[in-house]
């Protein structure tokens, strides 16, 4: 959410060595829910374990970023069956381990699902805003995954901006037991317009991956976020990998013939994975 891509939450997050793997399973199920803002309804896929591991488990709320939830490839057709294939291998990912995954497709019920191009962050119409709406689509899927019977209600994550502690749309006072337990932001857009410039302290653990070659989106001023909000007392850390590009993880011939995009996807999976266990199901 304060991403520009994600995941998630993601991730955004080896199954990327696999890339047939996204054709070969079933999709994922299309839900609807309402946004925190109680009127706009969103649509949903969820990536659930093929064999629960126990009768509830904890889930995970994926975000998108600019690009939208779906392939660029998907020709007007905007479903199950045009997500990304990074959303999808993120997705497979977690389900494969034993959570729910559940892609929110903010964008889509807003009448954009193509997303958007590189370097229009200024100039995307308010009703995406990450500062101010989108940490309400993720509140939303927390509060549509709590009414199911599979998942365990205080266990799920989701990023930047929705996890303020103060300053971010949402509940008043969030904490980790009645919101999200942890996130991940992979390649985040960190000046989040500003909303935080007099301190960002997220009030559960934050980790953040970010290439140093990244040309979208700079390293180094999520680096000083991150920074900042380290000396605030928050649980929050930040990856860099040298030579990484934006969009490290994606699967696609074009980002993993950088050798520094395959070993940054590698080493985040593992982290994103240790990070998730500890926090969601416990060490």
């Amino acid at each position: 959410m304060g991403l520009h891509r994600r995941c998630i939450v993601m991730a955004a997050m080896a199954i990327l060595a696999h890339p047939g793997l996204a054709h070969a399973e079933a999709l994922p199920e299309r839900v609807t829910f309402l946004s925190g803002d109680g009127r706009t309804e969103l649509v949903g896929y969820v990536f659930r374990p093929s064999t629960m591991p126990a009768p509830r488990v904890p889930a995970v709320v994926m975000m998108h970023g600019r690009a939208g939830a779906y392939s660029s490839r998907a020709g007007g057709v905007y479903d199950a069956s045009t997500l990304s294939r990074r959303h999808t291998l993120w997705g497979r990912l977690w389900s494969e381990r034993g959570y729910l995954a559940l892609l929110v497709d903010g964008f889509g019920p807003r009448g954009y699902p193509e997303g958007f191009p590189r370097f229009s962050y200024h100039r995307r119409p308010p009703e995406v805003s990450e500062v101010s709406v989108r940490p309400l689509d993720a509140y939303g899927a927390l509060a549509y995954l709590r009414t199911r019977d599979d998942i365990v209600p205080n266990r799920a994550s989701a990023a930047l901006a929705a996890m303020a502690g103060i300053g971010a749309p949402g509940p008043a006072k969030p904490t980790p037991e009645a919101a999200f337990r942890a996130a991940l932001a992979f390649y985040p857009a960190c000046g989040l317009k500003g909303r935080f410039d007099d301190g960002y302290r997220p009030y559960a653990p934050v980790r953040v991956f970010h290439g140093t070659a990244d040309a979208e989106t700079s390293p180094k001023r999520c680096d000083a976020l991150v920074q900042a909000a380290r000396v605030l007392g928050g649980d929050i850390d930040i990856r860099l990998y040298k030579e990484a590009t934006h969009g490290f993880d994606d699967p696609s011939r074009k980002r993993r013939r950088v050798p520094a995009n395959a070993a940054a996807a590698a080493d985040a999976m593992a982290q994103a994975r240790r990070f998730f266990a500890e926090a969601l199901k416990g060490k």
